[in-house]
């Protein structure tokens, strides 16, 4: 007989310790594996993938910043985060020891947020590199060092060593064997996600499962977006509804505030908000960013922007994705226990939202 006590044992001898998790990324499964490309040849993906359903906010970010950026941040944090009204990032200290830099979400910028944080937001000013170390982060397990390292943002996901441009990917990299791998969407991963309809196997032009170019009012109301809506300049931004640009204003919107306009597997703003980093490299130097933002009109399904890694704008954002989760060693040693000396093990599967 298997002394299920002693099983319990052995699982937590094995567990290797890892930093609490700060970041929970909300994860939707994008299936119908082997679907086919639209007309123009996008969006065909072999395998079944995870997206994240939200842009990353400025509150992951700033988690992000404070794990591993208290002595250096050059690399990941841009200094337009709190000078601009469409970033939303501060830092104090000056990075030494007894004055480490500390990160946190800036307080409302004009007064469509005037009883708001910023916190769940996107993040702006990120160019790719920033956004790959972010991918790197989450693979390794969120490690808190306060330093960039191999451990921590320099290796992952990405092998940047310090890189800025666009490199390869790594998928079998030994920091993040024990952890399903985060990175940054191919362009096809990002335009499957977005415009695909898994069940007419067909392409919408616009992230809303709409082929008419969506509206811009914020709440429940279907096919909307954070976007720019109209010809300059009569036409209407989506925040403040007024045709005038304010320089005070942040028109960013909550991720996920346009509710009734999700993608058919459930992501929300792929069509504005941001645009965002794909892993999918342009021209030399360059990287591919799909999607519409809050400055813009709405982008339809198409070939995307090819801009340079180094771009990092008040209209850049992104997204993660990850491999659909298999089974954990402890369901499926718990499963196989089931029906021994009598005893019933239910597994639990996991939770995505």
């Amino acid at each position: 007989m298997i002394c299920v006590a002693c099983v319990f044992t052995c699982l937590a001898s094995a567990v290797v310790p890892r930093d609490a998790a700060a970041v929970t990324m909300s994860m939707v499964t994008v299936g119908n594996p082997g679907n086919t490309a639209d007309t123009g040849g996008y969006g065909a993906v072999a395998t079944s993938y995870q997206i994240s359903k939200y842009e990353v906010t400025i509150g992951q970010y700033v988690e992000f910043l404070n794990a591993v950026a208290k002595t250096s941040s050059e690399t990941i944090f841009n200094t337009s985060y709190d000078a601009n009204q469409n970033g939303g990032i501060s830092r104090t200290g000056n990075g030494t020891t007894g004055d480490l830099y500390v990160y946190s979400a800036t307080g409302p910028r004009g007064t469509q947020y005037a009883a708001a944080t910023t916190a769940n937001r996107p993040v702006t000013f990120v160019n790719w590199s920033n956004a790959a170390r972010f991918a790197n982060w989450m693979a390794n397990g969120q490690p808190s060092t306060g330093v960039q390292a191999a451990s921590t943002t320099e290796n992952g996901a990405y092998n940047l060593s310090g890189a800025t441009g666009v490199v390869a990917l790594n998928l079998t990299n030994p920091n993040t064997s024990a952890a399903p791998i985060y990175a940054l969407p191919t362009s096809d991963q990002w335009y499957k996600a977005a415009y695909y309809n898994g069940s007419t196997g067909t392409y919408t032009d616009y992230a809303t499962q709409s082929d008419i170019a969506p509206g811009n009012a914020v709440g429940s109301t279907p096919n909307q977006a954070n976007v720019y809506v109209g010809t300059a300049p009569s036409g209407t931004y989506s925040l403040t509804q007024s045709s005038t640009l304010d320089s005070t204003q942040n028109y960013l919107t909550d991720v996920g505030s346009y509710s009734g306009s999700a993608s058919y597997y459930g992501t929300f703003d792929q069509t504005g908000n941001v645009s965002e980093w794909t892993s999918t490299a342009g021209s030399t130097g360059s990287a591919i960013l799909r999607g519409g933002a809050w400055n813009l009109n709405a982008f339809g399904a198409g070939a995307g922007l090819d801009i340079s890694v180094t771009t990092a704008n008040y209209d850049t954002g992104f997204r993660l994705v990850a491999p659909v989760p298999e089974p954990s060693t402890m369901g499926l040693l718990l499963a196989g226990l089931g029906g021994i000396g009598g005893w019933r093990w239910r597994r639990r599967q996991q939770r995505l939202e």
